[in-house]
């Protein structure tokens, strides 16, 4: 592909994020392509994603240089403007991330030769009863990352509003969207319904909303089910509810999840990617769906999710398992599929990169 506008999104905590940005300037240097610092706090204010892509040139490539924290910034920024996103990994824990550091010049000769493949995300948007707002004073209390709140999503008027279908928010979502309670001594009591019918009510400390890339970030902690980010699906997931029902619900990604604050709950916080925006009032509810825009995000190889599922949770296998002293190999598949086989997604071995797509 070709590559005119890169986008850089910076851990500013980080001095090895600072080394990374400075070889992806020097590659862009050499290469003629103009590269602009976005997401940053330059005049003590926050910028809506569409300003900061318009102010970057809208670059056709985003590339993010920290952690998963990090990544999830620059997917929302790539997201408003359809562009490529890739994640040069300085975290610790992360699934999001592609390419570690020392190889940014290589990933990104790469992406320029098209020796790559470009996965769709699945993302997440919503719909409320009316516009978030977060009331003055709670922002130090909710004080979220290390810079001040993002504002309250703005409302889509492309979109139709009213009645039981409420105002169309400018939302996306790639890891989840959560209602949490606000007092530590009170659960928030919410109605959830799912498709359109009401599942259950519940007391808990919070409900949450994940697509499939979320699935192994808050979900996961909750209790949640782990759930390949090649799937489609939303997954329901409750966190310490009191009732007997504590499970997650995996729905088709066709299915909508709304969450109604009930007559008697407190207030409730909606965050979205681990981000505070808006606080909701007992009446008021949210519906969360899957965005018709999908996350572009470059992979330089086969993602082998289950390979880093199994390092990045340090999974060990059984005593009992390999008592006899022969335990499972790691790569059971060593020739190429049967003709029956060839369409299932298996890791690929060296060589041969697929194309951009």
């Amino acid at each position: 592909m070709t590559v005119r506008r890169i986008g850089l999104v910076v851990h500013g905590g980080r001095a090895e994020a600072a080394l990374a940005a400075e070889a992806v300037r020097s590659w862009c240097g050499t290469r003629d392509v103009q590269c602009t610092d976005i997401d940053v706090w330059h005049d003590g204010g926050r910028h809506s994603a569409r300003e900061e892509v318009e102010a970057a040139g809208d670059p056709d490539l985003v590339v993010t240089l920290g952690g998963d924290g990090t990544f999830l910034r620059g997917a929302r920024l790539a997201a408003e403007n359809d562009a490529l996103v890739l994640g040069v990994d300085l975290g610790r824990v992360g699934f999001l991330t592609e390419v570690p550091a020392p190889a940014v010049h290589d990933a990104l000769d790469a992406v320029a030769e098209g020796r790559c493949t470009v996965e769709s995300r699945m993302l997440l948007t919503m719909r409320a009863s009316r516009r978030l707002e977060v009331p003055a004073g709670i922002e130090e209390l909710m004080r979220y990352g290390r810079g001040p709140l993002l504002p309250p999503p703005r409302v889509r008027t492309d979109c139709e509003a009213g009645g039981d279908w409420g105002v169309a928010l400018n939302v996306t979502a790639l890891n989840d969207v959560v209602l949490e309670k606000l007092a530590r001594d009170r659960q928030v009591s919410v109605g959830v319904y799912l498709a359109g019918r009401l599942l259950a009510s519940y007391s808990a400390d919070a409900l949450l909303i994940a697509t499939p890339t979320g699935s192994t970030a808050y979900s996961f902690a909750a209790g949640g089910p782990v759930v390949s980010p090649r799937a489609e699906a939303l997954v329901f997931t409750p966190v310490a509810p009191h009732m007997a029902f504590n499970r997650s619900v995996v729905a088709a990604p066709d299915e909508p999840v709304a969450l109604r604050v009930l007559e008697r709950s407190g207030q409730a916080a909606v965050s979205i990617d681990g981000q505070l925006r808006g606080v909701l009032d007992p009446g008021d509810w949210i519906g969360v769906y899957a965005a018709p825009r999908r996350l572009r995000a470059v992979r330089l190889g086969p993602m082998d999710f289950y390979g880093r599922l199994r390092d990045r949770m340090n999974l060990t296998d059984a005593p009992a398992a390999v008592a006899d002293g022969t335990p499972a190999p790691l790569w059971p598949v060593t020739t190429a599929p049967p003709g029956d086989l060839a369409h299932l997604a298996l890791p690929r071995g060296p060589g041969g990169s697929p194309d951009c797509g």
